[in-house]
C-alpha cells in the first residue's frame, strides 16, 4: 500500500510539472488492451488490426506523402470554415443580444436553421457548388455558426442593465459601451461558443469529406473502407481523436479557463 501511495505521489508531481503526461497515461490501459485482444485473436486480424498494424500503416502513408497531403487539407478547410463561422457568428450575436427588434426578427429564424442539420444540406450543395471546397466550407460556417451566435447571445444578455446604464452615466458612448462593457463581459460565453463551434465544425468536416471529399481524414477513412482496409479506418479515426484532443485540451481549454478567471467565473 506504502509503494503505491508513493507511486501515485510522484505520478501527481511528475503531471503537475509535465501536464502533457497526464494526458497520456489514461490511454495506457486502452492500447494495453487493444494490443491484447489483437495478440489473442479473438477476432480476426482483417476485422480487428493490432496497435502494431496501425502503426507501420502511418509510417507507410507519411512516407509516400499521402497523409500528410490528406491532413493538410482537412486543417485547411477546418481553418478557413471556422473562420468565417466566427467572423459572422460574433456579431451577429452581438445584434441579436442588445436589439429587441433584431432578437424579434431573426431569433425565430435562427431556430429554425438550427433544427436543420448541416449534414441535410449536402444534397442540394452538391447540386449547387459540385464536390469541392465550397460544399464543405459551407456545412463547417454552418455547423460553427450557431453555438458562436447562441452563446453570444447568452453572454450579452448575462451583463447586468445597471452595467450599461452606469457607463452612459459617466458620459460613454454607445460604441463606448459596446467595446469596454459588452464585448469585455460576454467574452467568457463567446470562448466557450468559439470551442463548442469548432468542435461540431470538426465532427461536420469530416463527414463532409467522408460524403463529398476527395482528399483530407474523412476522405482516407472512407477510401479504406471501399478498399476493405480496416488499418486505415482505425487510423484515421485515432488521428481525428488525437488532433482534436491536442487542439481542444492544450489550446482551447486553457483560453476557455483563463478567460473565465479573469472574470472571476472560475476558482483558479
Amino acid at each position: 500500500m506504502t509503494i503505491l501511495f508513493k507511486s501515485w505521489h510522484h505520478y501527481l508531481r511528475l503531471t503537475q510539472r509535465f501536464p502533457s503526461v497526464g494526458s497520456i497515461v489514461p490511454f495506457i490501459p486502452v492500447v494495453a488492451l487493444w494490443w491484447l485482444v489483437t495478440a489473442l485473436e479473438l477476432f480476426p486480424r482483417v476485422f480487428l488490426p493490432g496497435p502494431g498494424d496501425v502503426l507501420r500503416s502511418f509510417g507507410s502513408l507519411v512516407y509516400k506523402g499521402i497523409l500528410p497531403d490528406y491532413l493538410q487539407d482537412s486543417m485547411v478547410r477546418l481553418a478557413v470554415g471556422a473562420f468565417c463561422g466566427i467572423a459572422l457568428g460574433i456579431p451577429l450575436g452581438i445584434l441579436i443580444g442588445m436589439s429587441r427588434h433584431a432578437h424579434t426578427a431573426l431569433w425565430p429564424v435562427l431556430l429554425f436553421f438550427q433544427a436543420i442539420g448541416d449534414i441535410a444540406w449536402l444534397p442540394i450543395l452538391v447540386i449547387w457548388f459540385g464536390y469541392g471546397l465550397v460544399s464543405m466550407t459551407f456545412v463547417i460556417v454552418y455547423t460553427v455558426i450557431f453555438p458562436v451566435v447562441l452563446n453570444t447571445v447568452l453572454g450579452v444578455r448575462s451583463i447586468p442593465i445597471a452595467m450599461h446604464r452606469a457607463a452612459l452615466s459617466l458620459g460613454a458612448s454607445r460604441w463606448q459601451v459596446l467595446w469596454e462593457v459588452v464585448l469585455p463581459g460576454a467574452l467568457p460565453n463567446i470562448v466557450t461558443g468559439l470551442r463548442n463551434g469548432l468542435g461540431y465544425g470538426w465532427r461536420a468536416l469530416i463527414a463532409a469529406e467522408i460524403i463529398v471529399g476527395t482528399s483530407g481524414i474523412g476522405f482516407l477513412m472512407f477510401d479504406a473502407r471501399r478498399a476493405g482496409s480496416t488499418v486505415e479506418i482505425l487510423l484515421g479515426m485515432i488521428i481525428l481523436g488525437i488532433l482534436w484532443y491536442i487542439v481542444d485540451s492544450w489550446i482551447l481549454a486553457p483560453i476557455e479557463r483563463a478567460t473565465g478567471q479573469r472574470w472571476g467565473l472560475v476558482s483558479k
